[in-house]
C-alpha cells in the first residue's frame, strides 16, 4: 500500500499537468492507496482556493475518491460523515474537526458562524462561548 500526497489527488481530479496528471492516473489505478484525513483537507483547500471548485464539486470529487476500490481513508466513517457536514453547509475543515470530536458531548467554539451552521446538522452539539 502507497500513501499519496495531496499533489497526487489534485493532478488525478483536476488533470491539469500532462506529465504529472499520467502519473497520477497510473498511480491511482494500480496501487493499494492510503489517504489520510489531513491529506483530504488539504486537497479540498486547494481545490477550492485553487482551482475555483465549489463545495458540490470538491464533495463530488472527494466521494468518488473515496469510492474506488483500491482507496483506504484514515477514518473512514469520520471522512464520510464530515463530507455529509461539507455537503449541509459547513466549511469542510470545520466538517473534519467536529465529526473527529469522538465521544464528545460538545464541540466548542469562538466561531458563531460555524455554530449557527452546524445546528441541528450533527451528532456533537456545536456551542460558541
Amino acid at each position: 500500500m502507497l500513501s499519496v500526497d495531496t499533489n497526487i489527488l489534485v493532478r488525478f481530479i483536476t488533470h491539469d499537468e500532462p506529465r504529472q496528471t499520467a502519473a497520477a492516473i497510473k498511480l491511482m489505478g494500480t496501487a493499494d492507496v492510503w489517504i489520510s484525513k489531513t491529506v483530504l483537507l488539504e486537497t479540498e483547500w486547494v481545490l477550492r482556493s485553487g482551482y475555483g471548485f465549489n463545495p458540490g464539486r470538491v464533495s463530488e470529487a472527494l466521494r468518488r475518491l473515496a469510492g474506488m476500490a483500491n482507496v483506504v481513508l484514515e477514518e473512514p466513517l469520520v471522512v464520510a460523515e464530515a463530507l455529509d457536514l461539507f455537503s449541509a453547509g459547513l466549511d469542510f475543515a470545520d466538517a473534519l474537526h467536529v465529526a473527529s470530536s469522538g465521544d464528545a458531548k460538545r464541540f466548542v467554539t469562538f466561531d458563531t458562524k460555524l455554530a449557527r451552521r452546524a445546528k441541528g446538522k450533527t451528532r456533537v452539539e456545536v456551542t460558541p462561548i
